[in-house]
């Protein structure tokens, strides 16, 4: 570590001798010095001052097209689609009749570090399918094993089509498991207008999400193993040395694509200002996996919060529209009026569900409730779903809904890895009725196998 350390300050040091030496006979350009930071030494950075990018500390990663999540950018090494310019490193999506094409940055190996603060300014670009991204992966994916058992630490991720919305995310485990946050601007505000800065801190036991120094996100609890294995002693997989990546991704499943000859690839420039590494002297892996705490059922055993529509993700029921549904939910006796106008393309269209349900490995559970329509339709999926474990059912029936009110009772086992933020899912998209739902006395609760 000290070693690159030197290495990286000697550049620097290097590159201002040469720009002391050259402002006699060259215009003198403005050179950024690398902050200090309290507690932490500059481990390395790039401020992007050169006229090329510094191929010490960086190489373009090429990958052909649908080399992951069916992305359809071809990640070149020419200099179209990746350049330094005006003290930026620019990252330039191209569409021709052909392609698209796009730069994936990755630092060399020598760079990769094991814990510290990265700091990165970057401005994402606008449209459809534009998928900018600043992320660190394993310098060695295979000491734990391929993706996700590796772990992966996402720093930013925007879509082209919400530049109000930036997530960090952190993926690990065998099976998948994933823990988010994110951060919403308001006030006409986005990350396309301006330049914002991400950082994460990663220590061992912890690792903590920023967006211009206000944190956000901070995760203390992960795993990584062999399925149907123990879990490797913990704080694996993140403690090993990662390498920092920024790309833009072009279509792929989580942006959609964007339209053929959109204008706006015309401007799809994703622009980093800067790339900062610090790291304090010393970390102290001694550390422990917290003991997880479950929540606990209310006096009648309900898992279930209330009735009531809090549109809080941290604990209660929301309503979620996507892919083309429109409806809207409100509050009855006991439960919820469910009215949609448009179903949607997937099942999720349409979507009612509750936050934070607590799953234990080897303990057996009923959900329940009553349920009438103003016509006979289908539920394509009543669920038990796993948003920080792969999306993952622990359990999933379709529900037939009838004129008549109906008590319906369903009982599974959890066999999967205990999990503490589950969710009870009413799918309710992608029918082709549209007739009001009421669903009353809801229930989640432990039972004797």
């Amino acid at each position: 570590m000290k070693q690159r350390f030197l290495r990286a300050m000697g550049l620097v040091l290097t590159c201002g001798i040469a720009a002391f030496a050259l402002a006699g006979c060259k215009k003198k350009t403005k050179k950024v010095v690398t902050p200090e930071k309290e507690g932490y030494n500059i481990l390395w950075s790039d401020e992007f001052n050169e006229k090329k990018l510094n191929e010490e500390i960086w190489y373009r990663e090429a990958r052909p097209a649908g080399w992951t999540n069916n992305e359809l950018q071809r990640y070149s090494t020419v200099e179209d689609n990746g350049f330094v310019r005006d003290g930026k490193f620019v990252i330039k999506g191209i569409e021709t009749d052909e392609e698209y094409t796009s730069c994936k940055l990755r630092n060399n190996n020598e760079y990769a570090f094991k814990y510290g603060r990265v700091e990165v300014s970057a401005k994402v670009p606008v449209g459809k399918g534009l998928w900018p991204a600043i992320w660190m992966m394993p310098e060695k994916e295979s000491l734990y094993g391929q993706w996700p058992k590796c772990g992966e630490i996402d720093i930013m991720e925007v879509l082209g089509d919400n530049v109000e919305k930036a997530y960090g995310t952190v993926h690990y485990g065998e099976p998948h498991a994933e823990q988010q946050g994110s951060v919403t601007l308001t006030n006409g505000k986005t990350f396309a207008n301006d330049f914002h800065e991400y950082a994460v801190e990663w220590e061992p036991g912890k690792i903590e999400w920023f967006i211009d120094g206000q944190s956000y996100l901070v995760v203390t609890d992960w795993f990584t193993a062999v399925e149907g294995e123990e879990d490797k002693p913990f704080p694996a997989p993140f403690n090993q040395n990662f390498c920092i990546q920024i790309n833009l991704a072009i279509g792929g499943n989580w942006p959609g694509n964007p339209e053929k000859g959109a204008s706006y690839m015309k401007n799809a420039e994703f622009e980093i200002d800067y790339v900062r590494v610090y790291q304090k002297d010393s970390y102290d892996e001694n550390v422990k996996k917290p003991e997880k705490e479950y929540r606990q059922p209310d006096e009648t055993g309900n898992y279930i919060t209330n009735n009531l529509i809090t549109n809080d993700t941290q604990l209660g029921w929301f309503m979620h529209l996507e892919s083309d549904g429109v409806g809207a939910v409100e509050a009855i006796e006991n439960g919820f009026k469910i009215t949609s106008t448009e179903n949607g393309a997937v099942d999720y269209s349409v979507q009612l569900f509750h936050t934070q349900m607590p799953f234990i490995k080897g303990k057996t559970y009923k959900i329940s409730f009553d349920i009438k329509g103003d016509d006979a339709r289908t539920i394509n999926e009543v669920c038990i779903d796993a948003p920080t474990a792969g999306w993952s059912r622990y359990w999933s029936e379709s529900v037939e809904v009838t004129t008549e009110l109906q008590h319906i009772e369903k009982t599974f086992k959890m066999t999967s890895k205990s999990d503490n933020a589950a969710r009870l899912e009413f799918n309710m998209g992608h029918t082709t009725s549209t007739a009001t739902l009421y669903i009353t006395n809801i229930r989640v609760e432990e039972v004797t196998a």
